[in-house]
């Protein structure tokens, strides 16, 4: 018996052809060892830059909201042109070294988390839309309320009306593709930053992430440097695993 395009319809409308999907793990497999690479080369910024920017305010927003579910305050966040970003917050003592631990640890593992949710939502093509309306409203919710450094206040939104034009006009099955190209950028930031996870010093900004948490838990900064690449890579495998069990 003959079967119409209509006895297809919802098939199409709930998940992506196989074919299409072993082509977009493939490809983002690929983009994901690009990037890396690219990271590392003289120039290769400038072609990631809305990827570093973005990885900034996951990580930035990953120190604020776990001082906010520790009972803290989030009191500001700026992000500036040369990618880097700095979260302003009020942690209670009550807390005591674990407080401060978890919202240092938040800030590095913030893009891994939240890019495993990214590629998880690409199971269904109603969850990956959903998703890019909620991170394209969140990052103009962010700018509204937190955001308060000039290039943040004009990049972070541009990125939010992108993603929300993305999810607003792109076919479907685009929208899967950019939800998990998005959550792959995001977990491997974390090497983007892999100096940054092996250094005690910020910089300007006194001591990096790691050496916060050396400062409370003892143990020394290169091995939750390590800690965290370890897992943020244990994170996209299990999640990319997770997207595309058939």
């Amino acid at each position: 018996m003959r079967k119409s395009s209509k006895d297809f319809e919802p098939l199409i409308n709930r998940e992506a052809p196989p074919v299409v999907e072993r082509m977009g793990l493939t490809w983002l497999i690929g983009a994901a060892i690009a990037t890396t690479l690219l990271w590392q080369v003289p120039g290769g910024d400038y072609i990631l830059y809305p990827f570093t920017i973005l990885a900034t305010w996951f990580h930035e927003m990953g120190h604020g909201l776990m001082a906010l579910l520790l009972g803290g305050q989030f009191q500001r966040l700026e992000i500036f042109s040369n990618g880097s970003g700095v979260a302003t917050y009020g942690l209670r003592s009550s807390w005591g070294p674990i407080g401060p631990a978890l919202v240092a640890a938040a800030g590095p593992m913030g893009p891994p988390l939240a890019g495993a949710v990214l590629i998880l939502a690409s199971r269904s093509f109603r969850a990956a839309s959903l998703s890019l309306k909620i991170l394209g409203s969140f990052l103009l919710f962010s700018a509204l309320i937190w955001v308060r450094s000039l290039f943040g206040l004009v990049a972070i939104p541009l990125l939010g009306l992108i993603i929300l034009g993305i999810a607003l006009k792109a076919p479907r099955w685009a929208q899967g593709f950019a939800i998990q190209f998005l959550g792959v950028q995001a977990c491997i930031s974390t090497y983007h930053q892999l100096d940054y996870l092996f250094s005690y010093s910020a910089g300007s900004l006194g001591l990096s992430d790691t050496a916060q948490m050396q400062r409370y838990l003892i143990l020394p900064y290169w091995f939750w440097g390590g800690l965290m690449a370890i897992a943020s890579l244990v994170i996209l495998v299990q999640s990319l695993r997770v997207a595309y069990r058939s």
